[in-house]
């Protein structure tokens, strides 16, 4: 199950508390204060994972709590510090404030760290409050309480391509033809619910790492079918590879197709809508086929790659071209 947002509360450990204590033992007269101080109380600390790939794990609970700090002992002795609470999110988790809305940290590379709550500061032993005027202070610190907040969690997949199109416009086949990931493939709309990743092999030495986002409808930049859900996870693609089903089969005119998704990537997002974009004609197998491409070309006014995902036609040209864009080798 894929899980894109959550709400947490989270605490830090309290601090443990400042001892009182005396020294007292043959042979050592007055011995003078020796009460030790309180341990710090442990964090809360968000840490982007690799191994995470949605908010599942760190959503099945609604509150984490670190270990409280241990109290000072006789002989000076400092308490333990409390225990650390680390919880893993996925990369590319954005940490907002419940209550304010404001972006805390953008856990966007593998071992990004946030402390979310600080843990409490121990509290002082008497030995602290010796001078030369109270020789034998009765006083020690009770340990301060750690942080809590509330926060909101929200993932946008990190991933260099993000595929877009209309549902059934080959997306899905696409990434299973290219890379190790298998995204589910049926003749029918709305295969994928949940965004895949994959690893691309390009060339000899490089790779790409692409994203089959959800099938796209009229209306999705206002909520309409998957709508918003998915598309704020192509805002971190690099290029975006818009994919449009050419064979006789399609289920709507393929420049229409071009021209609707196109719409709802300007209104959602004007900066999105001017990202690197590659224009595909997918299954493209038939006569039939190319002379749709044709007119595609034609109206759309830049250059279109013909691909056939199982026959392997015009995969490795597009990978290719995406990865010199997304190297800066070339411009678009």
């Amino acid at each position: 199950m894929f899980r894109d947002e959550c709400q947490i509360e989270v605490a830090a450990g309290k601090g443990g508390d400042g001892m009182i204590a005396f020294r007292r033992e043959a042979f050592v007269p007055r011995g003078g204060p020796w009460g030790g101080s309180g341990g710090d109380g442990g964090d809360v600390i968000l840490v982007a994972d690799s191994h995470e790939s949605s908010l599942l794990h760190a959503g099945r609970q609604p509150r984490y709590t670190a270990g409280n700090g241990q109290p000072g002992g006789p002989a000076n002795r400092t308490g333990h510090r409390g225990e650390d609470f680390i919880l893993p999110v996925p990369i590319g988790t954005q940490v907002r404030d419940k209550q304010r809305g404001h972006l805390l940290r953008d856990l966007a590379k593998e071992g990004d760290r946030l402390i979310l709550a600080k843990g409490g500061d121990g509290g002082r032993g008497n030995t602290h409050f010796a001078n030369a005027v109270r020789q034998a202070p009765r006083i020690a610190e009770t340990g301060r309480p750690g942080e809590e907040r509330a926060v909101h969690l929200e993932l946008k997949i990190v991933a260099e391509i993000g595929l877009v199109g209309l549902p059934n416009a080959g997306k899905s086949t696409f990434l299973s033809r290219v890379s190790a990931a298998t995204p589910k493939v049926a003749d029918y709309p709305f295969t994928t619910l949940d965004p895949q990743v994959g690893i691309a092999q390009v060339g000899d030495y490089d790779t790409l790492c692409i994203a089959d986002l959800p099938g796209l409808i009229e209306g999705a930049s206002e909520g309409v079918g998957l709508g918003i859900k998915f598309l704020k996870h192509v805002e971190r693609c690099q290029v975006l590879l818009h994919l449009v089903d050419v064979s006789e089969s399609a289920s709507e005119d393929p420049v229409a197709a071009w021209k609707s998704i196109r719409r709802e990537l300007e209104n959602y997002s004007s900066e999105l809508a001017a990202r690197p974009c590659l224009l595909v004609a997918s299954k493209c197998e038939t006569e039939s086929a190319e002379l749709a491409a044709q007119e595609l070309e034609d109206e759309a006014g830049q250059a279109l790659f013909r691909i056939s995902s199982p026959t392997g036609r015009g995969l490795s040209e597009l990978l290719t071209a995406a990865r010199k864009i997304v190297r800066g080798e070339e411009s678009y």
